[in-house]
């Protein structure tokens, strides 16, 4: 089981798993070669109690990480207005109230007439398809392809934007990393791929494919089928590759102990040239 990103103030986050830690074992039991939807289960549980994870990192020795489980309430979308006349919009998951939120959150930010606006995606593993479809509407012209569905027979589907977005004409920067992945990977590949956007920080993850569940006979177990790929509007393909941005920038562990932001910053200076 791979950790894509974890999620803003959970325990997880707390305890510092990062993007790509891969859990090797839980409570001291080997989880090597088995499903992660089971290695998953093992790891919830109440909230208040404890679980040991053994994690993998690249470039470090295994690990022992114990984690307090606590019940996750995580808001959709975050947002303010930065002292430069900045709107700042974080988005955290892509669920079910992700585009209402990000509706009201676009209003009280935008009747403060910023300058530009910035849209940050670090960290979000995705959600709902339809929910990064709505979300792209909010940036992006009635009609626009979003993505394309290509099937294993090569054809390929079109979803398009639904028109009516509230921020089509704002400047706009998108920020990314390594734990940018699925939904918010489609969202981020739209709008690079109409430069609509300039994408600052590191190459995303890269998941982009559609599966199926396959039963077996008799109920014998099941078969989880790739049926189909995503590509950006320009077709390129997001699943394994990821998204390279427009401007790479590192966020260092140092940069976290100093309390910088370096892709932030980037983001807010490209947005001061753009009004200047």
């Amino acid at each position: 089981l791979m950790i894509i990103s974890p999620m803003p103030e959970s325990p997880a986050e707390k305890a510092g798993l990062r993007t790509g830690d891969l859990i090797i074992a839980i409570d001291g039991e080997d989880m090597t070669g088995i499903d992660g939807n089971l290695v998953l289960r093992q790891i919830l549980g109440p909230a208040y109690t404890k679980v040991v994870l053994t994690i993998r990192r690249e470039d470090e020795d295994d690990f022992d990480i114990e984690i307090m489980r606590a019940k996750i309430t995580v808001p959709s979308v975050e947002g303010e207005i930065l002292d430069d006349r900045i709107a700042y919009i974080q988005l955290l998951t892509y669920g079910e109230k992700t585009s209402e939120e990000l509706q009201s959150t676009l209003k009280t930010l935008l009747s403060e007439k910023p300058q530009g606006m910035i849209l940050d995606l670090r960290n979000n593993g995705g959600g709902y398809l339809t929910t990064a479809i709505e979300v792209v509407s909010e940036f992006l012209p009635a009609d626009e392809v979003v993505m394309y569905e290509e099937m294993g027979d090569g054809s390929r589907h079109a979803l398009k934007t639904k028109g009516g977005g509230l921020a089509e004409d704002i400047p706009l920067i998108v920020l990314v990393n390594e734990g940018t992945a699925s939904a918010s990977e489609i969202t981020a590949g739209a709008i690079q791929d109409y430069d609509r956007g300039k994408l600052v920080g590191m190459k995303t993850f890269g998941k982009g494919s559609v599966q199926n569940v396959e039963t077996l006979t008799n109920d014998a177990g099941g078969v989880r089928v790739t049926i189909a790929r995503w590509l950006t509007p320009k077709f390129k393909l997001i699943h394994e590759v990821g998204l390279e941005p427009d401007y790479p920038i590192e966020y260092t562990e140092q940069d976290i102990e100093t309390g910088r932001d370096p892709q932030l910053e980037k983001a807010l200076e490209l947005l001061a040239d753009d009004s200047n």
